[in-house]
């Protein structure tokens, strides 16, 4: 069996991954099981423990609300309520393809899931099941960034696979799909991402993992078979550390 680059991981997909880029659907199916398929066969083969964290933005996104005036604690929670529906959905998915999982939301909704605890969640991936994290941090003004980094602390994460879309594939030195001939890195350390503001996640989540020496990955999730190879260890994206 290959060896892992990480024993345990929390894989952060943004919302946006699970939409359909051809159509108005939300969560298009298709995506969710290729996913599912990828997450579950690296797990089975490369035997890692792995956490996901969801965003909502294909559902809801907090900013939208505040722009057309509501409330922003309010307009936060629904966001928060958007990625457990992704988080049921990829569970569903998963499960699917032979793989266990638990969905563990910082809201509490024990008809839905079960509630985020620390050890629980540890324990569930001891046992080989995808634990699936749902509803952020249960608070409003942070993005799904900052609970996937700190869950990575609170599991004792090895790193953080942060997933990107729209043919983004690393780290770059501006916006690619804006700014022609911009850099990308294959290695980037935490201090480069701060000083030089290259806006690859929220800097609440960057400074957190700096602080707590917890790696990111980042690279293209909608690549077929990225999962698998960025678990083992090949070059792709870029690492932040």
């Amino acid at each position: 069996m290959p060896e892992a680059r990480w024993r345990r991981v929390v894989l952060k997909l943004s919302g946006e991954a699970l939409a359909s880029a051809a159509s108005d659907e939300t969560i298009e199916a298709a995506v969710v099981g290729r996913l599912a398929a990828e997450i579950a066969a690296a797990v089975d083969e490369l035997a890692v423990e792995m956490a996901v964290v969801v965003g909502g933005g294909n559902i809801w996104r907090g900013t939208t609300g505040v722009g057309e005036g509501m409330d922003r604690a309010t307009s936060d929670t629904m966001g928060m309520l958007g990625t457990v529906i992704n988080s049921l959905a990829l569970q569903d998915a998963i499960e699917r393809q032979g793989r266990p999982t638990r969905v563990l939301s910082a809201v509490q909704m024990a008809q839905v899931c079960e509630p985020y605890i620390r050890r629980r969640a540890i324990r569930h991936l001891e046992k080989g099941r995808v634990v699936i994290l749902a509803a952020g941090m249960g608070s409003p003004y942070f993005t799904t960034d900052t609970p996937a980094a700190l869950r990575a602390a609170e599991i004792e994460a090895d790193a953080i696979l942060k997933g990107t879309h729209s043919g983004v594939d690393g780290v770059y030195s501006a916006d690619p799909r804006v700014v022609a001939g911009a850099k990308r890195y294959d290695e980037v350390t935490f201090m480069e991402v701060i000083s030089r503001d290259l806006r690859v996640m929220d800097l609440t989540a960057v400074t957190f993992c700096r602080d707590n020496k917890i790696p990111i990955l980042v690279f293209d999730i909608m690549r077929p078979g990225n999962i698998r190879a960025a678990l083992a260890g090949e070059r792709i994206g870029t690492l932040i550390s």
